[in-house]
């Protein structure tokens, strides 16, 4: 072997870098089992003992170098979220507002069907929103520009009357991400802030999307408060109650007035409005129409004289003659008239979408002074210990443009204080603003003397104290139901400064630390179990050159973790799944070489010259076969997301580490066992004559290998007609929770029981692992975009529908800290781009491998021969999802760890393809004058050793990995386990007699 100099200096150099590199985990995880062993299962101790070794020195290189503990976390294998808990956050920045606010939030009626069709548009596009909007302008209407919307004050030195619709829209895009940038700073800086060891936020590829990782989140609802709240910071005057009762009852009468008119055109009468004389119309039934399920009603609320909107009893009677109050308890006292303050009323949080209805009708909102506009309170009345009912407080417009008199451009700092009025842990948030604020905020108080002011965040009341004084200097603070947390959290938003347009969550998954523990225990045992299986396996196979393979394998690992942890690789559940995998498929090029070694022994060839040999004709096979699969990898990198790409970083760094060893490692150990004097051994009697001189006729059983596969994809594709597929949410958009309780779960009670709590929503809820153990699917308030804090509700809802399954006594926090092992939420959109990556991912495979196998082998023939049997596994495998998913007692979801199969099932069988159609190369020139039948049939047969010890191995790796690997990833296994089968049957019995037959007629016609 040459440069042997070379290669046994890199290795040790290598070596020596991963030792360097890993001992800074080694380090961090004796600090951290010492601080574990400290708390006594103490959560805060176990933090406090780890924040006080955050700046002693731990890790001392050779004496040149001293690492603190801080230092050593900094550089040690990062975790996923799937292995040490966490949440995982796509937010997307609304282009759409950002565009409102660039027009000045311009009525125009084009523009406002523009931004309509583009929303639409957007469903099913992949285009940026700027572009849609552009082609849904030019729709609307082909004469319209741009320039009369977007001609003002902010944009006067970028647009003018003259500018073509061309020139609007790179302005408009120009600004967009620019306010896309500025919002992911402005996320850094609150994310910063929030006290996360190793955050990770990153703008995704989509323009507007950004994603966000935060290990070890415990309190996944004030993570999603802090990501979404916009600090839309303003301060508002208020109405006093008694002036808007009396528009509240006549709202009320309006609305019973319009619902009998719906009632009466329901059942074909005509009915005109008395006041309006017209015609109410259709639509407006449709709008008016409510649940006469609610729990609320005035003539209750009088009766019983209370507040808690929870203890009152609705009666269709009452709900018919009072649509309005039936909904939202008005706030009057016993004597009946208005209770003082800005609060008109209350409502159930289930019922605040139907009072915004009711009360944003045309006929109703009529009724009301101009300068009226109504908020909800951002915190449940404190009346309420359910927490269930919210106020709504009557807002005054007296700015310009219906613009707040003072808004959150003033506050120059904010910070968290305790409150000492209400005591405990309440809090308070404490801002001092500029002098034109001061000034502002002077006049205002002394305005109001006696009334409320509205103190208002992102359209929601977070408090409405009642001025006492006027207030000068511009100190003023925002009291409410507050903890002290909460209040840090408000300060911290605000103080990040306002976000240009809301940030919404499209996507969000959140792995509780039991479920991270549990999949880092079963990670390390199917690993173990998985190595110690192939060694032996090895060793008794290939007696002493087995031996040798064990010790590469061991070196594989050890330079695997090293570069994965000098590179920052993040290590993922299914990251683990890609190293048991390469491990199965190490063995590939150490079989490659032994078999080619003792092919060279049986002819006769010295040992010395039979392991050159041995290594020099296997070169050819072993690079193809892992450039085909190392390219499957790159593409899962680049189309893939999370533990998708996770899986690739494996893969591909694997492919390089398990090469150099097997080629080199082996080589150098070798070459040291040859100078010694000692010979290796490459078999025991027992395996040295398996599969042997085989001669197998794999051609002329060709039909029956083709009608077998026509008739399974046959039955494949019927089951798919018929019984389809169990489609993840990943694919579908929705919420799904993973849910542990502490008894055997009847999945159809529990079923019934949560449709109820969901208003009839009905879930899907199937056990998931353990009989105690469920995965609950939704689509619950998926798409609902008037229900604030949707997600806290969902949770919610669900906790009240497993009450039966619940300790008495647990409350809601526990439930989501204790029993929710994970949720995941997918919005419709980004389940769309799922697919459409989906189907990329797999085209683009597809492409590559024809591509590489043309260019290497120099005919088209073995590269549709290739795609051919690829197509086959792929199809296959898809399809027996389809079959199996109702049958077999384990999780068969299509989702993305489903493609990420698919994808590694394609490389998988190119890798035993190319080995054949390496050796039919070869065969193709050694025996130029025998038939091509014979060439074929030999070539086959030559490598079935090879085929059967490279599937054995990985068929082990992947059974360990489906029967200890947990839950989380036994369908996908299942998959691999699947595709590893299909693929090794289509590499001998598809791909060969397919090139046959594409030669062969080939021949035939040069013939003719």
């Amino acid at each position: 072997m040459q440069n042997k100099g070379f290669i046994r200096t890199f290795a040790v150099a290598l070596a020596l870098v991963c030792l360097y590199t890993l001992m800074f985990t080694f380090r961090t995880s004796s600090v951290e089992k010492a601080a574990k062993r400290y708390s006594g299962g103490s959560y805060e101790k176990e933090q406090a003992y780890l924040d006080s070794m955050s700046d002693q020195v731990v890790y001392n290189f050779l004496g040149m170098r001293k690492y603190t503990y801080k230092e050593c976390k900094e550089r040690e294998i990062s975790l996923g979220l799937d292995l040490k808990g966490g949440m995982n956050v796509t937010l997307e920045v609304s282009s759409i507002d950002i565009i409102r606010a660039l027009s000045n939030y311009s009525t125009n009626e084009t523009f406002q069907k523009a931004l309509a069709l583009a929303r639409e548009k957007q469903k099913d596009s992949q285009s940026d929103f700027v572009t849609l909007f552009g082609e849904a302008f030019e729709e609307v209407d082909p004469n319209a520009k741009l320039a009369s919307i977007f001609n003002t004050v902010e944009l006067q030195n970028k647009v003018n009357f003259n500018s073509t619709n061309e020139e609007v829209l790179r302005v408009i895009r120009s600004e967009t991400e620019g306010a896309i940038d500025n919002a992911f700073q402005i996320l850094r800086s609150r994310i910063d802030k929030f006290g996360v060891v190793q955050p990770n936020i990153q703008q995704l590829e989509t323009k507007g999307q950004i994603l966000v990782e935060l290990p070890g989140v415990k309190e996944p609802a004030r993570v999603r408060k802090l990501l979404q709240g916009t600090a839309n910071l303003e301060f508002w005057e208020t109405y006093e109650n008694s002036d808007i009762f009396p528009y509240l009852v006549e709202a009320n009468a309006r609305i019973k007035e319009l619902e009998d008119a719906a009632k009466a055109l329901a059942s074909g009468d005509t009915l005109v409005n008395a006041e309006a004389g017209e015609t109410v119309a259709e639509e407006v039934a449709a709008e008016t129409a409510e649940d006469a399920s609610s729990e609320t009603s005035l003539l209750d609320r009088l009766a019983q004289g209370g507040q808690t909107a929870d203890s009152l009893v609705s009666e269709a009677d009452i709900a018919a003659e009072y649509p309005l109050f039936n909904v939202l308890t008005p706030n009057i006292g016993s004597d009946q008239s208005p209770m003082r303050g800005s609060t008109i009323g209350y409502a159930h949080y289930r019922d605040t979408a139907a009072v915004n209805r009711l009360l944003r009708l045309p006929q109703v909102k009529a009724i009301f002074p101009r300068d009226f506009k109504m908020l909800w309170s951002v915190k449940p009345v404190e009346f309420d210990p359910a927490g269930n009912t919210f106020a709504l407080h009557a807002i005054k417009k007296t700015g310009r443009d219906e613009l707040p008199p003072l808004d959150g451009g003033v506050v120059v700092n904010t910070s968290a204080q305790f409150d000492e009025e209400r005591g405990g842990s309440a809090g308070r948030v404490q801002m001092t603003m500029n002098g034109e604020g001061a000034r502002i905020w002077g006049r205002i108080t002394r305005d109001n003397i006696g009334h409320e002011i509205a103190i208002v965040l992102d359209d929601y009341v977070y408090s409405s104290p009642v001025v006492i004084s006027e207030i000068s200097g511009g100190n003023t603070s925002i009291t409410g139901n507050f903890t002290i947390t909460e209040a840090e959290d408000l300060a911290n938003i605000l103080k990040s400064g306002k976000l240009p347009a809301p940030a919404r969550i499209i996507q969000d998954e959140v792995v509780g630390p039991s479920l991270g523990q549990e999949s880092i225990r079963a990670g390390i045992i199917s690993f173990i179990l998985a190595l110690v299986l192939v060694m032996i396996y090895l060793a008794f196979y290939y007696s002493t050159a087995g031996f040798v393979a064990d010790i590469a394998l061991l070196a594989n690992m050890f330079f695997l973790m090293g570069v994965m942890a000098s590179a920052g690789v993040v290590l993922t559940l299914p990251g683990i799944a890609g190293i048991v995998l390469t491990l199965g498929m190490a063995n590939d090029a150490n079989v490659i070489i032994y078999e080619r070694i003792r092919e060279e022994l049986r002819a006769g060839k010295g040992i010395k010259l039979a392991v050159s040999d041995g290594y020099k004709n296997a070169y050819s096979a072993i690079l193809d076969g892992n450039i085909t699969t190392f390219l499957v990898g790159l593409v899962l990198f680049f189309v893939g997301t999370g533990p998708i790409k996770g899986f690739a970083n494996t893969l591909v760094l694997g492919i390089l580490t398990s090469l150099f060893s097997a080629l080199f490692i082996t080589r150098l150990i070798f070459e040291r066992m040859l100078a010694a004097d000692k010979t290796p051994s490459f078999s025991i009697p027992l395996t040295a004559n398996i599969l042997k001189n085989t001669a197998y006729d794999f051609i002329g059983k060709r039909k029956m290998f083709y009608t077998i596969a026509i008739c399974v994809i046959a039955f494949g594709l019927l089951s798919v007609i018929f019984n389809g597929f169990n489609y993840g949410i990943d694919f579908t958009g929705g919420r799904s929770y993973t849910v542990r309780y502490d008894q055997t779960v009847n999945t159809v009670a529990l079923q019934e029981s949560l449709r109820d709590a969901l208003d009839g929503n009905v879930p899907e809820v199937k056990t998931f692992g353990s009989d105690n153990q469920v995965k609950i699917i939704t689509d619950y308030l998926l798409e609902d975009a008037e229900v604030a804090d949707a997600d806290s509700i969902v949770e919610a809802r669900i906790f009240a529908g497993s009450r039966s399954l619940l300790p008495a006594g647990t409350t809601l926090a526990a439930f989501e800290a204790d029993y929710i092992i994970n949720s995941q939420k997918v919005g419709p959109t980004i389940a769309d781009d799922i697919k459409l990556s989906a189907v990329i991912a797999i085209i683009l495979a597809l492409a590559v491998m024809f591509l590489y196998i043309l260019i290497r082998f120099k005919n088209w023939r073995f590269g549709l021969g290739s795609v051919i049997a690829l197509v086959h596994d792929a199809t296959i495998t898809i399809c027996m999802y389809s079959v199996l998913y109702r049958i077999v007692p384990f999780s068969l979801e299509i989702n993305q760890h489903f493609i990420a199969a698919i994808l590694t099932i394609i490389g998988y069988s190119i890798n035993d393809t190319v080995v054949i159609f390496d050796r039919i190369r070869e065969y193709t020139t050694l025996y130029s004058k025998r038939p091509l039948k014979d060439i074929l049939n030999g070539a086959v047969n030559s490598t079935l050793s090879r085929t059967m010890n490279t599937s054995l191995t990985t068929m082990l790796v992947l059974l360990v990995m489906f029967i200890w690997g947990g839950d989380v990833i036994r369908g996908f296994v299942f998959a691999m386990l699947f595709g590893v089968v299909i693929g090794t049957y289509s590499s001998v019995c598809i791909a060969s007699p397919v090139v046959y037959d594409l030669i062969s007629r080939k021949d035939r016609k040069e013939k003719k």
